[in-house]
């Protein structure tokens, strides 16, 4: 038989191509069949404890509203509020627009610590910002990370110099939504042992060196020490604390310190990988965790709404990079869904509208 040797080729070539595919591009579609369905709607209103806005003009809200309203949340917290006139804009414009729709909370500027008298000074800005209407203070995760005082010495998240700002809030009854550190494995070699080695790969500015600029263990137990250092403020631990890999370890954190709570935005692949274990961590600490997503992308909802809401088996994660793994519901009941969806924001943000979960209680 002839082949024709222009044929071969191509077909030696579309053969090669397809062997060569990267681990980066290797997505295949499951052919498993199993009952079960996206979850386009929260079952209840809830409040998304962890997003960010930079932009609050009245467009900007209304558009806000109507993606809202289609995911069924009642309160969104802006954690990029920032501090004085930039702060004071944007709860301005929520005033003016939709007052029950939205919070902010404030943040501080750490610029100058170190100079005589910036403690004081920072407190009391800080209470100014809340009195004007922030709800809470978000501190990013460059303290500790990024930040250095005048002398270029990185400041610590436990740094004595920062204390009459958690104090502040604890006076105040505001709570302190708090991101500290990033994922353990950022920290480690980046070798074929490394659970997130795609993520690094396909954003290689997050790897550390062990101890750039310093070693994850050491930042983790600054925040710890912060937090049982002030007892009186309560803390929302942003992304679980970075334990959502080791809810054993978290629920004795959690023991440890009853000031410490817990949101899950960015961490909901961590639970929907080991539904039976995450279900009894909801369970029995049901009072201490918050809902949250993070970055604000709608689409991107209906998978916590999933892991949350169903028993499905078997279903994508929409970022590989984060995880390439599938996901299972843990199926949680309704007493539990409602106070990580809002009962326990309610309790710890001063001022929503309890009006909007009115329905749901």
């Amino acid at each position: 038989m002839n082949i024709n040797p222009i044929i071969y080729m191509l077909f030696l070539t579309s053969f090669v191509t397809a062997q060569e595919i990267s681990f980066e591009a290797y997505n295949p579609t499951s052919t498993l069949k199993v009952k079960g369905e996206e979850i386009p709607k929260a079952k209840f209103p809830f409040v998304d404890v962890h997003s960010h806005q930079r932009n609050m003009d009245a467009a900007t809200l209304s558009q806000l509203i109507a993606e809202m309203d289609r995911l069924n949340e009642g309160v969104m917290v802006n954690l990029s509020g920032g501090s004085g006139d930039e702060l004071y804009k944007k709860l301005e414009a929520i005033k003016n627009n939709y007052p029950n729709r939205f919070v902010v909370f404030a943040n501080v500027d750490f610029e100058g610590v170190g100079e005589e008298g910036w403690s004081e000074k920072a407190a009391a800005q800080l209470e100014k910002d809340i009195k004007a209407g922030a709800k809470g203070l978000k501190i990013f995760k460059s303290l500790g990370l990024r930040y250095e005082d005048i002398h270029k010495n990185r400041i610590a998240v436990n740094d004595p110099r920062l204390d009459a700002i958690w104090k502040k809030c604890g006076e105040m009854g505001v709570p302190v939504l708090i991101h500290s550190a990033d994922p353990k494995p950022f920290w480690d070699k980046m070798d074929s042992k490394n659970e997130r080695w795609l993520e690094l790969k396909t954003h290689p500015r997050r790897k550390r060196s062990a101890t750039n600029p310093a070693p994850w263990e050491q930042i983790i137990n600054e925040q710890h020490q912060m937090f049982k250092k002030h007892p009186n403020t309560n803390f929302i631990n942003a992304h679980m604390g970075w334990y959502a890999n080791n809810l054993g370890k978290l629920g004795e954190l959690l023991d440890e310190m009853p000031n410490m709570n817990v949101g899950i935005a960015a961490v909901i692949a961590e639970l929907g990988r080991q539904p039976k274990n995450a279900k009894a961590f909801f369970e029995k600490y049901q009072d201490r965790i918050l809902f949250g997503k993070d970055s604000w992308k709608p689409n991107e909802f209906p998978t916590y709404f999933r892991v949350l809401e169903s028993d499905d088996e078997y279903f994508p994660y929409y970022k590989k990079y984060h995880a390439f793994w599938a996901m299972y519901g843990l199926d949680l009941s309704d007493e539990v869904l409602k106070k990580v969806y809002y009962k326990n924001a309610l309790r710890l943000i001063p001022g929503l509208d309890k009006n909007l979960f009115i329905e749901s209680n």
